[in-house]
């Protein structure tokens, strides 16, 4: 799955428990976090709440068999840095349905297309697992995710879960 871009940077499946993948993991709970607490209380997380929140929201579930995690590089050589994330994982009694977690470009790469291939390399996973459908919460402010979601054919469906921070819901049938 490996594929160099001409614009610098490798999508690849990742290894959800390494430690470059805790880091960008991690990062991204900061950032979403950051966003909601900044929104709301006009302040960012404390370390105290990212600690709990990695707690409360493992990731161990984007591996096999249960899931799948792929990552962008920064460069095509081994050990280029990490700049997104998006892991897939089935959904527990629907085989043929994945939901898409953790989707995530650090600040500095967004714009350049990562997300679009990154979320191309999960439906792709999604379809190794045996999926037909991807379906994602996400919350209401994130609007750029969002934007995203439907320009790649995520519809607005009904809501799945009583998620702390879904806000909205969308799904998407593979072909």
């Amino acid at each position: 799955m490996s594929r160099p871009r001409a614009t610098g940077w490798v999508v690849e499946r990742g290894d959800v428990t390494s430690e470059e993948s805790a880091t960008i993991l991690r990062d991204y709970l900061v950032d979403v976090s950051d966003r909601w607490f900044r929104l709301r209380e006009g302040r960012d997380s404390t370390p105290e709440e990212i600690e709990q929140s990695l707690a409360e929201m493992p990731s161990d579930d984007l591996a096999p068999p249960t899931g799948a995690f792929v990552v962008a590089r920064s460069g095509a050589r081994s050990g280029a840095r990490l700049v997104g994330c998006a892991g897939v994982r089935l959904v527990p009694d629907r085989p043929d349905v994945v939901e898409l977690k953790r989707m995530f470009v650090r600040p500095e790469a967004r714009g350049s297309g990562i997300a679009a291939a990154l979320l191309a390399a999960a439906e792709e996973a999604a379809r190794d697992l045996g999926a037909t459908t991807v379906r994602l919460d996400t919350r209401l402010d994130l609007v750029e995710a969002r934007a995203l979601y439907r320009r790649q054919g995520y519809v607005e469906v009904p809501a799945f879960n009583e998620g702390d921070y879904a806000e909205v819901w969308y799904a998407k049938t593979l072909r």
